[in-house]
């Protein structure tokens, strides 16, 4: 979040120890048409904002483990394409164990996959790696940024779109 400040003319501190002002863009602009005695703006870093209901972890860290899960999901799809075409027999044993158990939980599904037998503690051993390296090489994390930021704002325009369309009775297309 950030707050536009202003300081007047007579403090030379960047951050005043008096009482400054905190203003949006528009009204500083509407200010420093109306007055000349505002002369520098400062950019504040502010806190961000408080997300309740996240005690235990921040929604970073919940996002974290569910990207943490998915990757496991991932390296396990990796694996079986690759043990399908090579392996057939490993192939077979890995869908097994995956009908048999969930991928919701990474850690706990390769923990019993580890401890199944000794071919399924060296597919297991596998799947850990591949999706250590997909993090690594092949995860497009600035990509994801933008999707995220598009997908939310594409969303909030056409619910509001929506709701205005609904409310106001305007057919679409007029």
């Amino acid at each position: 979040m950030e707050i536009f400040t202003t300081t007047p003319a007579f403090q030379p501190s960047s951050f005043p120890n008096k009482k400054f002002h905190s203003f949006s863009p528009q009204t500083i602009s509407r200010g420093m048409k109306k007055s000349k005695r505002f002369i520098s703006f400062h950019l504040l870093h502010c806190q961000k904002m408080y997300v309740p209901g996240f005690g235990e972890a921040s929604p970073e860290a919940k996002a974290a483990n569910n990207l943490h899960n998915f990757f496991n999901y991932i390296a396990v799809k990796i694996v079986l394409a690759q043990l399908e075409s090579y392996n057939p027999e490993a192939h077979k044993e890995l869908m097994d164990f995956v009908d048999r158990n969930s991928l919701e939980d990474a850690d706990s599904f390769c923990k019993q996959l580890m401890r199944e037998s000794e071919r399924h503690k060296t597919l297991a051993l596998r799947i850990l790696e591949v999706r250590s390296a997909y993090i690594k090489n092949d995860f497009e994390w600035d990509n994801l940024k933008k999707l995220s930021f598009k997908m939310v704002e594409e969303a909030n325009i056409k619910l509001m779109r929506e709701y205005v369309l609904e409310t106001s009775h305007i057919e679409d297309g007029k």
